[in-house]
């Protein structure tokens, strides 16, 4: 899994870490403390942001709900004008096909 990390620097201290929870000197609580500090984080999305997503792929909202796995309602509602923003692994998601393209879900 290609990980994102806020610098190089902490992409080589995260790396030392790893290595360190392989070999049981930390636990995997602090493990994912040291995660939280130096990954970067998922992106929050907008109704516009996931409005322009979806439409630089040109795809109705129906195709895009069926490409992130949730249905139209959820799509439409992720655009209304009091949208309900996608979080988790929705959010995730979105960010990546915002950056490689939908082309990367099939």
């Amino acid at each position: 899994m290609t990980r994102k990390y806020k610098s190089d620097a902490l992409a080589a201290l995260h790396e030392t870490v790893e290595g360190l929870h392989k070999s049981g000197v930390i636990n995997k609580a602090t493990l994912k403390k040291f995660d939280d500090s130096c990954l970067e984080p998922i992106p929050e999305f907008t109704a516009e942001q996931v409005k322009a997503i979806r439409e630089k792929e040109g795809v109705s909202q129906g195709v895009f709900a069926r490409y992130m796995n949730v249905s139209i309602k959820t799509v439409a509602s992720w655009e209304a004008q009091k949208p309900k923003k996608p979080s988790g692994p929705a959010a995730k998601l979105l960010d990546v096909v915002n950056r490689k393209g939908l082309e990367v879900l099939v």
